[in-house]
C-alpha cells in the first residue's frame, strides 16, 4: 500500500492539471486606438491584450522597439496592426505570425506632401498615404470590423461574443461621429493650419479643411522664409486659431500667434496616450472635436 499511495497521488494530480485552463490567450495590439477596440472587442471572453507602444508619441516614422516590447510581441497568438505603413518599424519581427491589418477596405488619402503648398514643405519623412485613419470615426468602424473578424479567425469559439461587443463598439463610434458632426456644424471658420500632417481624416470626416500641415521634424523647426508663408496664409483665411499637436513643437506656433493674434490650440493624436487614469481613444476624440469647437466657434 505504501507503495502504490505515491502513484495514486501522482495520477490525482495529473487529472487535475489536464482539468485546469491553460494560459489566457495572448493578442497584442500596436497603439491606442486598435487596442482600445480590441480590448472592446474581447470583452467576457478571458483574452489579455498587450499594447506595444506606450510612450507619449506621435509619430512611428524612427521608432524602435525595446525588449519588452519584442517579447510581448513574439509571444503574442495574434498581433492587431493599425496598418497603412505606420508599423513599418516592427520590420520582420512579426514574420510568420498572425496578423490583422485593421486598415483593410478603408479609402487612403494620400500622404503628407497633399498638403504643403508647392515650394515650401518641410524636408522629412514623406508617405504614399497617410496612416493616421482611426481620427475618422466612420473609417474607426471599419478598423473595428476588422478586427473582430481577425479576433473570429484566430478564437471561433467566442465568434457571438466578439460580434455582441462589435455592435456595442460601433454604437459608441456612431455617438461620437455624431457629437462632432453636431458640435462642428456651425463654426464661422472651417479651415485649420496644423503643426502635424496627421489630422487629414478628422478634418474630411467633419467636413473641415487643411489649409497647411506643418511637419516639423525633431531638431529642425520652421524656417524664416516658411515662417513668413504661414503668417500670410493665416492673415489670408483670417484663421482665429492654429494647432499645434500634443507631442509636437510650439515654438513656430507661438511665433505666428503673435504676428498674428490668432490662438493656439493643442490636438491630440490619439495614438498613444500618456497612462493617465481614463487616457483612451474616445476620451482624445472628443477633446480633439471640443477643442476645435472652442478655437473656431
Amino acid at each position: 500500500m505504501k507503495k502504490i499511495l505515491p502513484f495514486l497521488l501522482l495520477f490525482s494530480f495529473l487529472l487535475t492539471a489536464c482539468g485546469q485552463p491553460g494560459p489566457p490567450a495572448q493578442v497584442a495590439a500596436t497603439t491606442l486606438p486598435v487596442y482600445d477596440f480590441t480590448v472592446r472587442l474581447c470583452q467576457g471572453t478571458g483574452i489579455t491584450v498587450t499594447r506595444l507602444v506606450t510612450e507619449q508619441v506621435s509619430c512611428l516614422h524612427d521608432y524602435s522597439l525595446n525588449v519588452r516590447q519584442v517579447k510581448a510581441a513574439e509571444a503574442a497568438e495574434l498581433v492587431v496592426i493599425s496598418g497603412a505603413g505606420l508599423e513599418n518599424f516592427l520590420g520582420d519581427i512579426l514574420e510568420d505570425r498572425p496578423i490583422v491589418d485593421a486598415s483593410q477596405g478603408i479609402d487612403l488619402l494620400c500622404g503628407e506632401e497633399e498638403h504643403h503648398h508647392e515650394g515650401h514643405h518641410h524636408e522629412g519623412h514623406h508617405h504614399d498615404v497617410d496612416p493616421h485613419i482611426w481620427l475618422s470615426p466612420l473609417d474607426a468602424k471599419i478598423m473595428a470590423g476588422n478586427i473582430c473578424e481577425g479576433l473570429i479567425g484566430q478564437y471561433p469559439k467566442h465568434a457571438d461574443t466578439f460580434r455582441e461587443n462589435l455592435t456595442s463598439l460601433r454604437a459608441d463610434l456612431d455617438t461620437l461621429y455624431d457629437y462632432g458632426c453636431g458640435s462642428l456644424s456651425d463654426l464661422r471658420c472651417r479651415d485649420l493650419i496644423t503643426f502635424h500632417d496627421g489630422f487629414s481624416y478628422f478634418a474630411s470626416c467633419f467636413d473641415l479643411t487643411i489649409v497647411e500641415a506643418v511637419e516639423e521634424e525633431s531638431g529642425r523647426e520652421a524656417s524664416a522664409q516658411e515662417l513668413i508663408q504661414l503668417i500670410r496664409e493665416t492673415e489670408e483665411h483670417n484663421l482665429p486659431a492654429i494647432f499645434t499637436e500634443k507631442n509636437g513643437s510650439v515654438s513656430a506656433a507661438q511665433i505666428i500667434s503673435r504676428e498674428t493674434s490668432c490662438g493656439v490650440y493643442c490636438l491630440d493624436m490619439a495614438m498613444s496616450g500618456d497612462g493617465c487614469p481614463g487616457d483612451s481613444y474616445f476620451e482624445a476624440m472628443y477633446q480633439n472635436i471640443n477643442t476645435v469647437r472652442e478655437a473656431l466657434q
